[in-house]
């Protein structure tokens, strides 16, 4: 069981994360569900909420996208329609409607892309599906939310009547008017609509002459409204209709309501899992402004970082084009805790975070900003003390407060945990809290549990060189101005460059100097290598990334000059191959006008083809040729390719005796050479033919092979068996 508690979740900010998280969601009940998210406490779940995420991030690359998946929130309506004799009203059933056919379209699409996005599939393949309740409401709601007339025989009826005499009303209302504006009794407006009745503007001095009811008068009091008697009866008549029509419509949304009353778990559901499905998209479109991603999950306990970034401090840096430097940071079995030292303002708690929010972020199915080759565990605990944690309300001192926090570290700590601690061991003497953290530090280490610090004490560095699974690390700075670089470097501590940092803000250096006298001397030496070292590192970085900057160039200018050369190269035996194309269709052309004048001078046509025949089959002929000798070409080309191949084999080859032979001669060489005498059965090195060394003669062995003998140099014998002790040898 994964319990991460919410008071590590404050210290990484992941508050923060949800609340800008939630800023993606298009709905109520998503954004809710946004920002209560936490890490998921069953490995399954995550897993398969990791992998959610992956296909829907997958859909942006499909021609066909996964469906739009708003809705508006039910819940009070569903509580209503769960008190029996409710009656909801029309605006109820639109919401019903909508996120109805809304899940229906996912769960069609899915079920039809199922190859696709099995997991998704999955997830909506738990919801039920059914057009029951889209049928039923669109039988009564059009599609503009209103009733249907045909929603009942009776409401069609009624609404029927209710046309036909607002055409009765509208046909005598304009007989009264066309009749009193013929007398002069109306004013300029001459109608006007007052409490959704039309009226006649009339004149206050000819009220009495106008037969009707005084609806009002306008504020002057110089007009009166005046109900024409003409449609006192259709009013009357309309009056009952509309009622008519308010009852019926009331009868029609209790039968509905009655309806959907049985389908209101099922309206849930739909709720639930389009919600599920809006706090997904929101991951994906929260991801785009870092431009995040899902690392593999390792099959082994470890957390290897690439170019890893904490996405709060990206995004504001990204809306003020600030510069945000990434970190490597990598943790295993053989490198279980990081302890990273350096100065403050260098980015040690910043580091410290972004390793604890982007795990916390990646439990929670979250992508992260880190590069594609990252690999990440599942931890069941992540515990942290980051910040002055004072508590006033407890009567408890920062070190008080932290040592309470030690005590249920070492309680709650094991091997599947993952501890991030800010200035370790802070906050009473030096020296004993430096004793008492190397204590804790020791704990953790036996408990297998991974973890990173921040620090000041020496003591500490000195541990972490000591012990191989303790790695030193430090915030990189740069040694002339003292301004921080941002940047990880694992493997070495870091100094604190506290009296360099005092000399660069004017404290006097003879202050400085008094100062370095009370630190004790193996102390100050220590500080003062690693600061040492941490300058040679830096002016060595410099040098290298010189170095490569200038191999680059030369690469990327020999690049160009190749190119160049091939395009020049190509353009010159094109022009060649034009060269000689134009020639021969000159040397062509001669030959066809000479003809052409013979024939002007002697009209003999026999003649003419037949010459034209002997010159095309004569260029012919040199087209046979030229195909031969491009095939020759073509031939000779591979035949070159194939000896550059060979004599490519043979220098390995070469290359590989050699290297054997001076092998086998260091061997040799490395072997005491064995003396041999008159008589000793030798053979020349490397050589196979024994013969008996018979005498020295002129610094000369001569050595008798039964048919013949030999005089060869002595170093060029070995010994092959010894024969006789005697006193001559070489």
């Amino acid at each position: 069981m994964i319990k991460i508690k919410q008071k590590s979740l404050q210290d990484l900010e992941f508050d923060q994360v949800k609340e800008q998280l939630s800023e993606f969601c298009v709905t109520d009940i998503g954004l809710q569900k946004a920002l209560s998210l936490k890490p998921y406490e069953k490995k399954s779940r995550l897993l398969n909420e990791i992998e959610l995420t992956k296909e829907y991030k997958s859909s942006e690359f499909e021609e066909k996208p996964i469906p739009n998946h708003g809705f508006e929130a039910i819940t009070e309506e569903v509580k209503l329609l769960q008190i029996e004799g409710s009656k909801l009203e029309l605006v109820s059933f639109r919401k019903f409607l909508n996120i109805s056919e809304t899940t229906n379209n996912h769960l069609l699409f899915f079920k039809k892309y199922q190859p696709l996005y099995p997991r998704l599939y999955q997830k909506s393949s738990e919801v039920e599906y059914t057009d029951a309740v889209v049928i039923k409401i669109k039988s009564v709601v059009n599609r503009f939310g209103e009733i249907r007339d045909d929603a009942s025989p009776q409401l069609q009826s009624i609404r029927r009547q209710i046309n036909q005499i607002k055409g009765r009303l509208n046909s005598s209302f304009a007989k009264a008017l066309a009749k009193y504006n013929s007398y002069g009794y109306l004013s300029d407006i001459k109608e006007s609509v007052v409490d959704n009745y039309r009226v006649l503007a009339v004149p206050a001095m000819h009220k009495r002459k106008v037969k009707g009811s005084t609806l009002g008068s306008s504020k002057s009091g110089n007009i009166v409204y005046i109900q024409p008697e003409e449609t006192h009866e259709a009013e009357r008549d309309l009056s009952h209709l509309i009622h008519e029509e308010k009852e019926e419509i009331n009868k029609i949304l209790k039968e509905l309501t009655e309806f959907v009353r049985p389908f209101s778990e099922l309206f849930l559901d739909y709720q639930n899992y389009l919600s599920a499905i809006d706090v997904i998209a929101a991951k994906i479109k929260y991801a785009e402004l870092y431009e995040g991603l899902l690392p593999k999950l390792s099959e082994t306990k470890e957390i290897y970082l690439k170019d890893a970034y904490h996405p709060l401090l990206l995004i504001n840096h990204n809306k003020n084009s600030k510069k945000t430097y990434p970190q490597d940071i990598s943790l295993n079995e053989k490198q279980q805790i990081i302890v990273i030292s350096g100065p403050n303002a260098g980015g040690k708690s910043i580091t410290l975070k972004t390793v604890g929010l982007l795990q916390v972020m990646y439990q929670s199915a979250m992508p992260i900003p880190v590069h594609e080759f990252s690999r990440m565990s599942v931890f069941d605990k992540v515990l942290t003390d980051i910040g002055d944690n004072q508590s006033i309300e407890n009567h408890l001192s920062t070190y008080s407060y932290r040592l309470k926090n030690m005590r249920k570290f070492i309680k709650a700590c094991n091997a599947k945990t993952l501890f991030l601690i800010d200035e370790f061991g802070t906050g009473t003497d030096p020296e004993l809290g430096g004793a008492l953290a190397e204590t804790f530090l020791e704990v953790f280490h036996e408990k297998g549990a991974y973890g990173i610090i921040t620090t000041h004490y020496a003591n500490l560095k000195t541990m972490a060189n000591e012990n191989p699974a303790i790695v030193n690390a430090n915030m990189m700075f740069d040694n002339n101005s003292l301004e921080p670089i941002f940047k990880l470097k694992l493997g070495e501590a870091g100094s604190s460059f506290t009296f360099e940092v005092a000399q660069k803000n004017g404290i006097p250096y003879s202050l400085i100097n008094r100062s370095k006298k009370k630190v004790e001397r193996g102390k100050l030496r220590f500080d003062k290598s690693i600061a040492k070292l941490q300058q040679e590192r830096s002016q060595l970085s410099k040098t290298k990334n010189k170095l490569q900057e200038a191999a680059s160039q030369a690469d990327e200018e020999q690049r160009k000059l190749d190119e160049k050369n091939t395009r020049i190269q190509e353009k010159l035996e094109s022009y060649q191959e034009l060269y000689d194309a134009n020639q021969r269709l000159i040397n062509i052309g001669e030959k066809v006008n000479s003809l052409s004048i013979q024939y002007f001078n002697n009209k003999n046509r026999k003649q003419l083809i037949g010459n034209l025949l002997k010159l095309v089959e004569k260029e012919n002929s040199k087209r046979i040729k030229l195909s031969q000798q491009e095939e020759k070409r073509k031939k000779q080309a591979e035949r070159k390719i194939q000896k550059e191949v060979e004599k490519k084999v043979e220098n390995i080859r070469t290359k590989k005796k050699k290297e054997k032979e001076k092998a086998k001669k260091e061997n040799n060489q490395e072997k005491p050479k064995a003396e041999i005498y008159v008589g000793d059965s030798v053979r020349l090195i490397n050589g196979r033919a024994v013969g008996t060394l018979d005498k020295f003669e002129k610094n000369k062995a001569i050595v008798n092979y039964g048919a013949f003998t030999t005089s060869v140099s002595p170093e060029e014998l070995e010994l092959v068996k010894r024969n006789n002790h005697g006193n001559t040898k070489k």
